[in-house]
């Protein structure tokens, strides 16, 4: 990022932080130490050791997971990593920190330990298999159950005897959404530890009890926004945090932190009730209830909701409520000696308390709270967001420990969004190891029609032809809505003989690898392969991006911020987003320092408008032209 937000970054490096990252480095085939990794890592060893909150533009190659790992390692206190994916979780438990604790040990002199901690959902709950194991229970559970998921839940039975996590990543395979859901149980609904007779061997637990002793525990960001909402009652004590892709950290703190009542939740609970006790009246109540407050919120979809809610509105939830309480009373009548109806009771007990505290704070709501509806009009869900998440951040986060704060792409705005005042929080950029001046061509289609342009979509589908043409396929061709991507997808199938994937033919990274393995195929997707798609070499030579992704207009939350700030708040609140997800996308192309290749923007807007010069200013240094020609001269000679 080109801004003097950015200070130069501290170039006393500290020589231990040095030779540590160089030890790591050594031990890696075909990688060098570079310059803007040890750069980060110096200027994060000594945030910590001065208790400053720090904020890190990595660009691609800078390899930014060993340029934050070493010195938070090295600074000999708890920290905790927070990354934007389970995924991310899963890379830094299995292969990054063994290969720095492996090459780092014998150096520092300590044993290095790690703990990753995910949320109670992505478990086996011991307390569920042991029941499922009963012969009666277990016909009782599955007796509705396709005979696909029984034999996944059958599968995950016997995997809970040879499992020592527990966790669902660790799975070989991927079992049926509605198989894992009767091993498993969400924290909506689990009564605790101490008053489950599965406790000792509880997964969950024991992943917590390795994380409260591990040096480095990591977690995905949406588990550190509950713990910020709990006051701290998920995590273990910690001095450190690091956010890596920390342009997520407003969005996903603010979905942390919300609540939500949907008829699906109401439905959660009437399955609960009804695995405990057969009452028809009750439940029939709850059933129709569930569909009245579906009717009131269907048609408000993707819409905001008024404060104080509806009168309608308020009526079903209060009338809800009512009858959720009579459920929770009937539940604490009920006397048993069976473990498992105990455990039943108890488990319908806390869901039905969880959701009656839903109920009350929608209904007792502030103004700084935005209500919305999200979903769709078969599956509407009421949410209630903070306005704004600085305040809370500033109170669960920064006051009470060092934070560093990492990504490729970091929006001028951020320090701010997220509550961190100038004069506790420095910042620098790293910048990238990579030759964009020669390596990389950013093109604009200048000519084409506006987005809002009839004719645009024609056009837009002769540009990308002409240009996955010159590409020799080897595109990833990026989307701002499914039905762009789709329509252009079945366009360039009738029109050309290279493979063509599309994002909904595989899961996302069979997806990748089934791309990245054949060098002329093309991949058509959208908004979440912005990121966290890598494929390195000539497999990929062009980035097709269809539109400037703003921000939707009529975005709920957004909306109210924008309301908020008034006139500038397209400058303060949709550039900077556009600029992050563009930037995100264009970082696509070039993944190692022997990649070259062509970003084309099918947006005239980026040449004509105004903004266009800012979102291009946090793009990589690339050459940059209008001309298609300049284009298919420049694939020719990579």
């Amino acid at each position: 990022m080109r801004s003097s937000w950015f200070m130069p970054a501290n170039k006393n490096h500290e020589l231990d932080v040095v030779d540590l990252l160089q030890a790591v480095v050594d031990t890696l085939p075909n990688v060098e130490a570079r310059s803007g990794q040890v750069t980060m890592a110096t200027a994060i060893a000594d945030a910590i050791a001065n208790g400053r909150h720090l904020i890190v533009q990595a660009g691609t190659g800078t390899g930014k997971t060993l340029g934050y790992l070493v010195p938070a390692i090295a600074s000999g206190k708890r920290v905790v990593v927070s990354t934007y994916t389970k995924a991310l979780q899963d890379q830094l438990a299995k292969h990054d920190l063994p290969v720095l604790a492996s090459a780092l040990t014998p150096i520092i002199g300590r044993e290095i330990t790690w703990a990753v901690l995910k949320g109670r959902n992505n478990y086996l709950c011991a307390q569920r298999i042991a029941e499922i194991r009963e012969p009666k229970q277990h016909k009782l559970d599955l007796q509705e159950l396709s005979t696909q998921v029984k034999s996944d839940v059958d599968k995950l039975v016997a995997w809970s005897e040879t499992t020592t996590t527990g966790d669902s990543g660790d799975l070989s395979w991927t079992p049926r959404d509605a198989a894992w859901r009767h091993v498993s149980i969400g924290s909506d609904e689990c009564p605790g530890a101490s008053r489950c007779p599965s406790g000792d061997t509880c997964f969950t637990e024991r992943a917590r009890e390795f994380a409260s002793i591990a040096d480095v525990i990591v977690v995905n960001t949406h588990i550190y926004g509950l713990d910020v909402a709990t006051d701290g009652a998920l995590l273990p004590d910690h001095d450190v945090v690091v956010f890596d892709e920390a342009h997520q950290l407003e969005d996903v703190m603010s979905a942390s932190v919300s609540m939500a009542i949907s008829p699906g939740s109401i439905q959660h609970v009437i399955g609960a009730l009804r695995s405990i006790v057969r009452d028809d009246a009750l439940t029939g109540s709850l059933q129709q209830l569930a569909s009245e407050f579906a009717g009131y919120i269907a048609s408000d979809v993707d819409k905001r909701v008024p404060l104080p809610l509806p009168d309608d509105i308020q009526d079903v939830l209060a009338r809800l409520r009512l009858k959720i309480d009579e459920a929770v009373a009937g539940l604490k009548a009920i006397s048993s000696n069976d473990e498992s109806a105990k455990q039943r009771i108890l488990r319908g007990q806390t869901l039905s308390t969880r959701l009656i505290e839903v109920i009350d704070g929608s209904l007792t709501a502030g103004s700084r709270t935005v209500a919305f509806v999200s979903g769709s009009k078969d599956r509407p869900i009421l949410e209630l967001a903070p306005l704004h998440v600085g305040a809370s951040l500033h109170k669960g986060i920064w006051s009470k420990r060092t934070a560093i704060l990492t990504s490729a792409t970091i929006p001028l705005a951020m320090p701010t969004r997220v509550g961190l005042n100038e004069d506790e929080v420095d910042a620098i950029d790293v910048g990238s190891p990579f030759d964009y001046e020669n390596s990389a061509l950013l093109y604009c289609a200048k000519h084409l029609p506006l987005p809002n342009d009839s004719r645009r979509d024609d056009a837009v589908h002769d540009e990308l032809e002409k240009l996955i043409n010159a590409a020799q396929g080897r595109t990833l061709a990026l989307f701002t809505t499914y039905r762009a991507m789709h329509a252009a997808a079945d366009e360039m199938m009738r029109r050309l003989e290279y493979k063509i994937w599309r994002q909904d033919d595989l899961p996302k990274m069979a997806l990748v690898d089934a791309f990245a393995s054949e060098e002329s195929a093309c991949l058509f997707a959208t908004a979440g392969f912005f990121q966290g798609v890598d494929v390195p070499g000539q497999t990929l030579s062009l980035v097709v991006i269809d539109k400037i992704p703003f921000p939707r207009p009529d975005d709920p939350l957004l909306s109210a911020r924008r309301d908020e700030i008034g006139k500038t708040s397209f400058n303060e609140i949709d550039i900077p987003l556009a600029a992050t997800q563009l930037a995100q996308a264009a970082g696509r192309l070039i993944r190692s320092r022997k990649d070259s290749g062509v970003v084309a923007i099918l947006d005239p807007r980026l040449a004509t408008k105004g903004y266009g010069k800012k979102l291009v200013s946090t793009l990589p240094p690339m050459k940059r032209t209008i001309e298609f020609s300049e284009v298919v001269q420049f694939l020719k000679s990579i």
